[in-house]
C-alpha cells in the first residue's frame, strides 16, 4: 500500500512538473535590428518615418523587437546598404529600392513609376496584386538573401527645381540635373545630363552651379534643404514620382530566425506606418507651396501638355529598353500594366474629375 501511495505521489509530482513546464510561455529571444538609413531623420516623412516605425514597433512588441537607427553614413553608406544587409554586416536597412538600379536593372519600378499609380493604386498592386511577390523575387533571383517590404509611402514629388523657365524640350538639352530612378532615365532621353547625388550634396552643387537644377522630394523636404535660395522655378506635377515607397530590409537568416509573432509584428508595424506616412506627407505640402510663392520668391510652375507628352514618350522608350534588357522588369511592368488596366474601370467611374491648376 505504501509502495502504491509512493508511486502515486511521484506520478502526481511528475504530472504537476510537466504541466507547469509545458504551460509556461516560451520567451523568444529579443531582436535588435541595427538599421542604417538613406535619408536624414531630420527630413519630414522621408527620414522621420523610420523613427516613428521604430517607436511603434518597440511599443507594440513590449521591447521584444527594437530598432536602432543610424543616420546616413554613420554605420553603412546609403548605396552600400543592400550588400551590407545581404552579407550580414548589418541585419537591417531602410532605403529606396531605386538605389539598387545599377545592380538589378528595373528594380526602381518598386520605388516609383513615371506616369504611374498614385498611392492608393500603388498600394493596391503591391499588397493585393502581385507587386510584393515580384519585388521579393527581384532579390531572391539575384542572389540576395533578404526579406523586404514597403514601410513608407510618400506623397507626390515636385518635378524639379530649375534656374530658368522650361518652355520646350529644347530648353532641357544640356542641363545638368540631379534626378532619381526611372524618371532620370527618361530625362536623359531628352538631353539632360543626370547624376544621382545624396540629399545633403544637392544644395552645394546648385550653389556652385555644378548643377543647373534638381529634383529630390516633396515641397516640404525641398524647402528644408533650401533649394529655393538658389533656384526659383519649381515645376509640378511630379510625373516621375506620383507615389514613392521606402522599404525595410532584414537579413534573410535573421528574418527566418525570428518567431512567427515577431515577424507578424514587424509586418503589422510596416502596414501601419504606410498609413501614417501617407497621411503625414499629404498634410504638410500645401502650406509650404503657398509660402514658397508668397515669402521666398518661388515661381510654382505646371508643365504644359506638350512637355508632359514629351516626358511620357521618353519614359515609354525607357520602359521598352528595360523590358528587352531585364526579364524581371518585363514581367513586373507587364503585371503592373495589366493591374492598372483593370483598375482604370474603377478609377474612371469612382472619382470626381480634377480641375487643372490656375497658372
Amino acid at each position: 500500500m505504501k509502495k502504491f501511495a509512493l508511486i502515486t505521489v511521484f506520478i502526481f509530482m511528475f504530472a504537476v512538473f510537466f504541466s507547469f513546464t509545458t504551460a509556461q510561455p516560451v520567451h523568444a529571444k529579443k531582436v535588435l535590428l541595427k538599421v542604417p538609413i538613406c535619408f536624414s531623420t531630420a527630413l519630414p516623412g522621408l527620414g522621420t518615418s523610420i523613427v516613428e516605425l521604430a517607436d511603434q514597433l518597440k511599443a507594440a512588441s513590449g521591447g521584444d523587437v527594437v530598432m536602432k537607427v543610424y543616420e546616413p553614413g554613420k554605420l553603412v553608406a546609403p548605396f552600400e546598404i543592400l550588400d551590407a544587409v545581404a552579407g550580414g554586416k548589418v541585419n537591417a536597412g531602410y532605403y529606396a529600392a531605386g538605389y539598387w538600379e545599377g545592380k538589378m536593372p528595373g528594380i526602381s519600378l518598386f520605388t516609383a513609376v513615371p506616369f504611374g499609380p498614385e498611392a492608393p493604386e500603388f498600394l493596391a498592386w503591391m499588397f493585393r496584386g502581385n507587386g510584393l511577390k515580384l519585388y521579393q523575387e527581384y532579390y531572391t533571383k539575384n542572389g540576395y538573401d533578404v526579406w523586404a517590404m514597403p514601410a513608407c509611402v510618400l506623397a507626390p514629388e515636385t518635378a524639379g527645381w530649375f534656374s530658368k523657365p522650361i518652355n520646350s524640350v529644347d530648353d532641357l538639352k544640356g542641363l545638368r540635373m540631379r534626378f532619381f530612378g526611372l524618371g532620370g532615365k527618361a530625362m536623359e532621353k531628352l538631353g539632360v545630363s543626370v547624376s544621382l547625388l545624396p540629399g545633403g550634396e544637392i544644395f552645394p552643387a546648385l550653389e556652385k552651379r555644378a548643377l543647373d537644377g534638381s529634383e529630390f522630394s516633396m515641397p516640404a523636404i525641398d524647402q528644408r534643404l533650401g533649394f529655393y535660395k538658389v533656384v526659383k522655378y519649381n515645376y509640378f506635377p511630379g510625373w516621375h514620382q506620383q507615389a514613392t515607397f521606402l522599404d525595410l530590409m532584414i537579413n534573410g537568416k535573421v528574418w527566418r530566425g525570428m518567431t512567427d509573432q515577431q515577424r507578424a509584428l514587424i509586418k503589422m508595424a510596416c502596414m501601419a506606418n504606410l498609413t501614417n506616412t501617407l497621411a503625414h506627407t499629404e498634410a504638410i505640402q500645401g502650406k509650404v507651396i503657398k509660402e514658397n510663392a508668397e515669402k521666398r520668391g518661388v515661381k510654382n510652375m505646371y508643365w504644359s501638355d506638350e512637355m508632359l507628352k514629351a516626358f511620357k514618350g521618353a519614359w515609354e522608350e525607357v520602359a521598352a529598353e528595360l523590358s528587352a534588357k531585364s526579364p524581371q522588369f518585363k514581367a513586373a511592368y507587364e503585371d503592373l500594366q495589366a493591374f492598372r488596366e483593370e483598375y482604370s474601370y474603377w478609377e474612371s467611374l469612382g472619382f470626381l474629375p480634377r480641375e487643372k491648376p490656375k497658372q
